[in-house]
């Protein structure tokens, strides 16, 4: 069986989700699909100019994952360019942050995204050991999970 994938960090989500060659038709072009965390090895790597080891830590990922990421994003890029090809942003296995969660019923410690935040403060949520619905934000979240919006900043347990 394999493992599931790993949340990749992601820092920006572009206002324009699509880029499309000058005098073409649209209906008639090609496309490649940049996942949001390809476009964000790129702007990390290639347009803050961070080394790939930084860039792994802040989208939370080992190293060679990101060099996989990376040059799975070159490519597309590459092809749009040389090619002629529309590139779409859209998909992948992102988030915005992600919070290291603690069941207060069986001590199983976990990490969550940050899209999971409304079916957590919903009491939707519970424990994938237990199903208990008695969930915390870890003492080292600090608020970051929740940039200080959800119930569990500054509680002891969600509601």
């Amino acid at each position: 069986m394999a493992r599931p994938t790993k949340w990749r960090k992601i820092e920006h989500i572009p206002v324009i989700p699509y880029f499309v060659p000058s005098e073409t038709d649209v209906a008639e072009l090609p496309e490649n699909i940049l996942k949001l965390e390809e476009l964000e090895a790129i702007r990390l790597k290639d347009l803050e100019g961070l080394e790939q080891g930084d860039c792994a830590e802040r989208m939370e990922v080992s190293r060679p994952t990101f060099q996989r990421i990376l040059l799975s994003a070159r490519e597309k890029l590459a092809d749009s360019l040389v090619n002629g090809k529309m590139i779409r942003i859209e998909g992948g296995n992102f988030t915005r942050n992600i919070c290291p969660i603690r069941c207060l019923d069986c001590g199983k410690e976990w990490k969550e995204s940050f899209e999971n935040l409304e079916m957590i403060k919903n009491g939707q949520y519970v424990c994938p050991e237990c199903g208990s619905a008695r969930i915390v934000c870890m003492d080292d979240c600090k608020g970051k999970f929740c940039h200080k919006h959800c119930r569990r900043h500054g509680k002891t347990e969600l509601e």
